[in-house]
């Protein structure tokens, strides 16, 4: 890839970061909230390690894809076994990021929380930002 498509590459990611962050969530912008107190840091730490896992990022962006899929779908999607994947999964839904529901013997998993599907959006943007800016 030539330096010209890296440029245009983070260009266009930098654009797509603006419009992640330009969609109403309800709260106020981060510039006109209070300094971030102790308790909520640790939160937010929280939040983030148990974002910050490879397996559970693929396996969100898999849920975001599809809106609402099966754990054995997932698992063939990824290349993982169910129980890995209900592993994974299960500490999503103790964040309350995803919710389950059941239909018969299958299990369908969503993402609960609006967030996410932008911050995914977000650190896909970021990503791609920084590398072409490395290259």
């Amino acid at each position: 890839m030539g330096k010209a498509d890296q440029q245009e590459n983070g260009t266009r990611a930098a654009r797509r970061a603006l419009t992640v962050l330009d969609q109403p969530t309800g709260n106020p912008p981060l510039a006109e909230r209070p300094v971030m107190d102790p308790a909520r840091a640790i939160g937010i730490a929280a939040l983030f390690k148990i974002l910050g896992n490879d397996t559970r990022l693929r396996l969100l962006h898999v849920i975001a894809r599809e809106g609402e899929v099966r754990v054995s779908d997932i698992a063939a999607q990824l290349g993982m076994t169910q129980q890995a994947v209900s592993n994974q999964l299960q500490r999503l839904a103790d964040q309350r990021i995803i919710a389950a529901r059941r239909d018969g013997n299958s299990v369908f998993y969503r993402i609960v929380d609006s967030c996410v599907p932008a911050l995914l959006d977000l650190g896909w943007c970021l990503h791609e930002a920084t590398s072409s800016k490395q290259h």
